[in-house]
């Protein structure tokens, strides 16, 4: 239990471990998203009929968005494949795949509907499972100058790849609750890298050497 918790936080710092421009791009995609799926429960709208309601409130004008959503209609079922073929593609280093994934899924949905999450969920299962059959003759493969694909490796990536893909909805609010209970939270002490100087011989740090220290927040 414990090892899924950190793993459940390691995730969660990996999510916002990005430039600030794309972290306030998920921010924005992932309040949109998280309100459609929210959305659905009661009166079904679509993804673009959540952006008209805020600016509807704010009077501002939004006839464009009911042009948009007309030229959309019957055209972009096809993107449900790539959103999924996105979320894929999603690694800690490359995370504009599950934002990306969100983006088209949310505009192939002015087409098919929430079915859009569907396909790109069953989209991402075949890939996946394509991957699995294919690395069924590497499970005992030693990588040493060649690439392989191993049962392990690919099933531990496609794990990651989706639960970066789900957090995106998640991430909007989970910033604003951190920011909310942030100055209410002790956390614990944490290393800070301190100079020690001395001589080796006598088992003291060498000069100009550094080594983590535990100092207390209290004492910042």
């Amino acid at each position: 239990m414990k090892e899924h918790r950190r793993e459940l936080v390691r995730l969660c710092r990996v999510a916002i471990d990005r430039p600030r421009p794309q972290l306030v791009v998920a921010v924005l995609v992932s309040t949109w998203s998280l309100g459609w799926v929210v959305g659905q429960v009661r009166s079904h709208p679509s993804p673009l009929d959540v952006l008209a309601a805020p600016l509807e409130w704010a009077a501002v004008p939004t006839g464009w968005l009911a042009a948009v959503d007309a030229w959309l209609t019957g055209r972009t079922a096809f993107l449900a494949v790539a959103g999924g073929l996105l979320w894929a593609m999603t690694t800690p280093r490359r995370q504009g795949g599950a934002v990306l994934g969100w983006i088209a899924v949310m505009l192939a949905a002015e087409s098919v509907g929430y079915g859009a999450v569907h396909r790109a969920l069953l989209t991402l299962a075949v890939f996946l499972f394509v991957l699995v059959v294919l690395s069924v003759p590497g499970r005992r493969a030693f990588v040493v100058d060649r690439i392989a694909l191993i049962p392990g490796d690919v099933l531990r990536a496609a794990a990651t790849a989706l639960a970066l893909a789900a957090v995106v909805p998640l991430l909007a609010p989970g910033l604003l609750v951190a920011a909310l209970l942030g100055p209410y939270v002790t956390r614990p002490p944490r290393a800070r890298v301190v100079e020690v100087n001395g001589r080796s011989r006598n088992g003291v740090v060498p000069a100009g050497e550094t080594r983590p220290v535990p100092v207390p927040r209290s004492a910042e």
